[in-house]
């Protein structure tokens, strides 16, 4: 056991920190294109592999020392004991990271790619709820050596890991359709929130002046504090309408990695502290670029919808009527086009599509059509939700192109295909000033000689608003699952 103890083991645990960092760093770089993603991920599971060794060591040093402390203190008798008690400490590690292993396992194989956003979401509430845990912990251990600036510590942590787990809990609601996706408005929802904010400054002051005093009036301020944190995460997340969901995930995000930067800080661990901040400013950056896509106010979106009226739907309007296409005429189309864009969205995920959408791709390409792919910032649930769906159907990553890297060569387009998008391609964004999305950039499409729109039916997308893309004169439906209908198309081109 005096491995455990030595100097030598603390240098190296501090050093494989430091590698464990360095593969984090190296993950988020790899994640930013396409042919490093992978790379990018392997980069982050070595980080993570190392990271939790050491942490586990970490762990039993300090249980060993703190043994041996209170043997020489008499308070333990024998040697016996002292070995226990690291090997007790080491099953009450292994075994819940075991079962968490088992869980996640299971999550990682059965999950669709359209279950994936809520997922996320809920992974976020664990993080945040982890922080709310490690600050009530860290308090209670030994309330009467709480300084002032430990005591801030545990309070912004808890403060930011509750927001983070009802905040997150919410998305998921919303996500996987088990909560209504538009805005829950409350009366003066906004001085709702600023109260919550000025009433918690109000408890860390007590809570910091109760530092080294009796552990029941420290404890009060805390639970107030967690109380309407709780609640201030719920009702910033219950205000944001769907269109702005993709915004918001990515923004939970940013808030778990500042919950485990807190819970850093609490525990000391210099590498908690790095991973978090990594998170939560790539997670910050991410939705200020989101936000920017979708010509909304970062702002506006982080404090709840601050600046709207919470409205998902416009005016109700008619454009007119649609016009339909069946398959084989589909077929004929594509066949006789030079240039085809395909712009999918969250119906593609859903009907699980993106394989046929490859081998439509292929079979256009053989034929000597140029076949591409525009992808919205924010098509899907998801940041990146297409090109990891496209990616894992091999489409190559050289014709899969961004939003702005493809509106210019629209009009010059023979036909585009819009399989399972809706508020991205929707007109209405430009052409009407009222409208919840007007302002908001979108895919162009209407610009192209011809458009067939795949879909379900004519319901709203995920932001309840129609889309008088439709009911154009250069555009077609072609209802039915995405991915029947694409099947068919390609039975047809045989």
């Amino acid at each position: 056991m005096d491995f455990l103890t030595s100097d030598k083991l603390y240098g190296l645990i501090q050093g494989a920190y430091v590698i464990a960092g360095i593969c984090f760093i190296a993950a988020l770089a790899g994640l930013s294109k396409h042919e490093t993603a992978r790379r990018g991920n392997q980069a982050g599971i070595v980080g993570m592999a190392i990271a939790l060794v050491a942490t586990i060591l970490l762990a039993l040093r300090e249980q060993q020392l703190i043994a041996e402390i209170e043997e020489l203190t008499a308070l333990v008798g024998d040697d016996e004991n002292l070995g226990r008690g690291v090997w007790i400490t080491l099953l009450l590690i292994l075994v819940p990271i075991a079962i968490g292993a088992v869980i996640g396992a299971q999550k990682a194989k059965t999950v669709e790619m359209t279950g994936m956003p809520e997922l996320i979401a809920l992974l976020h509430s664990f993080v945040g709820l982890a922080a709310v845990l490690v600050g009530f912990n860290t308090y209670l251990a030994a309330p009467q050596e709480l300084d002032a600036a430990h005591g801030v510590e545990i309070f912004l942590g808890v403060f930011i890991g509750a927001v983070t787990f009802t905040g997150s809990i919410v998305a998921n609601l919303k996500l996987s359709a088990k909560m209504k996706s538009a805005p829950v408005v409350l009366p003066a929802r906004h001085w709702l929130n600023l109260a919550v904010i000025v009433i918690s400054l109000v408890l860390m002051i007590w809570f910091m002046n109760s530092a080294g005093g009796s552990e029941f009036i420290g404890a009060v301020p805390l639970i107030v504090m967690t109380a309407l944190a709780l609640f201030l995460g719920f009702h910033l997340v219950a205000a944001i309408g769907g269109g702005d969901m993709p915004v918001v995930v990515s923004m939970l995000n940013s808030y778990s990695g500042w919950a485990a930067a807190a819970a850093g800080f609490m525990l000391g661990n210099n590498l908690l502290i790095i991973v978090g901040a990594l998170v939560g400013s790539s997670g910050a950056i991410l939705s200020y670029i989101m936000c920017k896509a979708m010509n909304r106010s970062f702002v506006s979106v982080i404090a709840g919808g601050f600046g709207s009226d919470g409205g998902s739907t416009g005016e109700a309007r008619d454009y007119g009527e649609h016009r339909e296409v069946m398959a084989d005429e589909a077929a004929d189309i594509l066949a006789g086009a030079s240039t085809v864009v395909i712009t999918p969205g969250y119906g593609m995920a859903v009907a699980q599509a993106q394989y046929p959408v490859a081998e439509l791709t292929r079979k256009l390409q053989e034929k000597g059509v140029e076949v591409r792919f525009g992808i919205h910032p924010v098509a899907g649930r998801l940041p990146g939700h297409m090109n990891v769906l496209l990616a894992e159907a091999k489409v190559p990553y050289d014709i899969v192109l961004e939003m702005d890297e493809i509106n210019d060569d629209l009009p010059n387009t023979d036909v585009v295909l819009v399989i399972g998008a809706n508020d991205t391609v929707n007109p209405a964004a430009i052409e009407e000033p009222d409208s919840p999305i007007a302002g908001m950039p979108v895919l162009e499409v209407w610009n192209a000689k011809e458009v067939i729109i795949f879909k379900r039916s004519m319901a709203t997308g995920y932001a309840g608003v129609q889309n008088p893309l439709f009911f154009k004169e250069n555009s077609r439906m072609l209802f039915g699952d995405a991915k029947d209908r694409v099947e068919a198309i390609l039975k047809a081109l045989d």
